[in-house]
């Protein structure tokens, strides 16, 4: 994979598919930030990996939903690096109860954590992206946000949001040399799906087309295409990588 910027930011990358995307651009030779809110030690597990494998890595720890702590973050990128080419939004929770039972904060802190965040991430790094006339976003949503998905109306909001600001930014800042694309995940083996009952699990498996649950590289590879020379001419596209649900 061929890459003309230096360094990527990954945001929620201590664990699951963000720690599969930052070992997975460490190994094509950008610099990684790995970024955490809480998990300090599983954020310097991955750095340790990405390094023995031969790559470069640094460990940044800051709540995305402060807005000032993810500008601050992104100036400390670019003062130690003197550039921030890449970014990958992936950092997000959920907070699932039926919307009759969902109270207006547990909705927002979900639009806060997930969309909000990701808005700011946008919007800085166009700042920072555009002197160069260069760079790429990579916003992480899911098949949820296409969907919807009962007990997730916070979550589904934050995502299907996420896919509609991506196409905004995509649009504003192509004249500046800046791409903006989304990811849509469908069901991804992770240690939160490895929680779940082997009925659940058989339940979902019968939805996909390939008969599989995802493996968290092949949304990485995918994140790592967006990102790179190779795509280009490729801005504010949803990249479905599903197994062929919700083909539409």
């Amino acid at each position: 994979m061929r890459f003309s910027g230096k360094n990527v930011l990954v945001t929620g990358s201590s664990r699951g598919i963000g720690a599969e995307i930052a070992k997975v651009l460490g190994s094509y030779g950008l610099k990684v930030w790995v970024h955490y809110r809480s998990g300090a030690e599983a954020a310097e597990a991955v750095k340790a990996e990405i390094i023995a494998n031969g790559g470069d890595a640094e460990v940044i720890g800051f709540d995305v939903s402060d807005e000032t702590a993810f500008v601050d973050g992104i100036k400390t990128i670019v003062s130690t690096d003197g550039e921030f080419s890449y970014l990958v939004n992936n950092a997000g929770i959920t907070n699932d109860k039926l919307a009759l039972r969902m109270k207006t904060e547990d909705f927002m802190s979900v639009i806060n954590a997930n969309l909000t965040s990701a808005f700011v991430g946008c919007r800085e790094s166009m700042k920072v992206m555009r002197k160069k006339k260069f760079g790429s976003v990579v916003n992480i949503a899911s098949i949820v946000g296409e969907t919807g998905n009962a007990g997730q109306t916070n979550y589904a909001a934050s995502k299907g949001g996420v896919i509609a600001m991506t196409k905004s930014f995509a649009i504003e800042a192509a004249s500046s040399g800046i791409r903006y694309n989304t990811i849509t995940p469908g069901f991804i083996a992770t240690d939160m799906t490895d929680e779940l009952s082997d009925e659940i699990k058989d339940g979902f498996t019968a939805k996909i087309p390939m008969g599989r649950f995802g493996d968290a590289k092949e949304v990485a590879e995918a994140a790592a295409f967006l990102l790179s020379d190779h795509a280009s001419y490729i801005t504010g596209e949803t990249l479905k990588v599903n197994g062929g649900m919700n083909m539409a």
